[in-house]
């Protein structure tokens, strides 16, 4: 009981930093603001400036909390990879749904100059993110149809990481034939971005965001069984093909989503599950989901406040930040306790 207390404690400490590094996300940026102004814009809808108040609502609290349902998203996507495959390299890319993802953006921004300009037209922020849930929906269904002829899991893991092949070896094609514009779009597509979402866009990712993660109460209880192997799972009565199809298709719709919205964003849902195993030592996955969305959604507030250099008219990319800081934090976490489990 005592053990429970001090997890809940913990988390309960981690959800505090969340909210503190939220507000610091967006009181930070290219045009500094008082933090009162910010707080005032929050809470009472009016600041200072009405300038302020526009930058405040309109980009900054939509970027924040985009920020927010990537990270924790990615990191759960991750963690239950890294559970069906019992694989500590698993993440929420290796079932090649972010390279469908790419190809179906490949398809209608590079894909719009060999057609001669007739998807220019829908090159939106709502036409990419469709473009790209329809790559990620085709990967995804090409997946499932394989995991029910196939029983073994690491199988599954081989042929998702063919699929990325398949699929990286088309755009290659595509970007040879592509005009320098074009490709260029498509690569800076490729960076990830958290701030290019409408309210009206966030609305809808985050709909389906939480859809996708409702799916986890059915799947909660057999998550630890599985760390002990698919055997041991089966002889306590756990439904295996059920299961494993229910982790797959969650992880399929919240990568798809968050890719569609998002971009491709690398490292978080490979490294912040590991660092939620380090911190709270343990493999209970009703202490770890939490935790690695917290996690997650911590990291990613920060990369976007480092992305975005406060007080600066540029802004890196953030694949870039989330590799050059969490890197460092995972290395610093195994040197010092010494080994890595699932």
């Amino acid at each position: 009981m005592k053990l429970q207390k001090s997890y809940l404690l913990f988390i309960s400490l981690l959800f505090v930093l969340l909210v503190l590094v939220w507000f610091l996300n967006i009181n930070l940026g290219s045009v500094s603001i008082p933090f009162s102004d910010v707080i005032s814009s929050i809470f009472e809808g009016k600041a200072s400036k009405e300038s302020w108040h526009t930058i405040i609502v309109n980009f900054r609290i939509p970027k924040a909390i985009t920020a927010v349902l990537v990270g924790s998203g990615l990191s759960i996507s991750g963690l239950l990879m890294q559970t069906l495959f019992r694989n500590p390299l698993a993440g929420p890319f290796v079932l090649g749904i972010s390279s469908g993802a790419s190809l179906g953006v490949a398809l209608l921004i590079l894909g719009s100059s060999l057609l001669g300009g007739i998807a220019v037209g829908y090159l939106s922020t709502f036409g990419l993110a469709i473009a790209a849930s329809l790559g990620s929906f085709i990967v995804m269904s090409a997946v499932l149809i394989v995991a029910n002829r196939v029983r073994n899991t690491m199988s599954i893991l081989i042929i998702g990481l063919m699929f990325g092949s398949i699929t990286a070896a088309i755009i290659s094609v595509l970007s040879y034939f592509s005009n320098p514009e074009k490709l260029q779009q498509f690569i800076f597509w490729g960076f990830g971005s958290l701030g290019n979402l409408s309210w009206n866009e966030l609305g809808v990712f985050s709909t389906l965001f939480f859809i996708s993660l409702s799916l986890i109460v059915f799947i909660l209880k057999p998550l630890n069984s599985l760390l002990l192997g698919e055997n041991y799972a089966n002889s306590i009565g756990v439904n295996i093909k059920r299961t494993r199809n229910l982790i797959l298709i969650i992880t399929c719709l919240l990568t798809g989503v968050i890719t569609a919205f998002s971009g491709p964003i690398a490292f978080v849902g490979l490294a912040v599950p590991h660092i939620a195993r380090l911190l709270f030592n343990t493999s209970n996955h009703k202490i770890l989901i939490p935790a690695s969305a917290i996690l997650g959604a911590v990291l990613m507030l920060f990369a976007d406040i480092f992305a975005q250099l406060p007080s600066s008219e540029y802004t890196l990319p953030i694949n870039a930040i989330t590799s050059i800081f969490g890197a460092p934090i995972v290395i610093w976490l195994l040197v010092r306790k010494k080994n890595i489990y699932l």
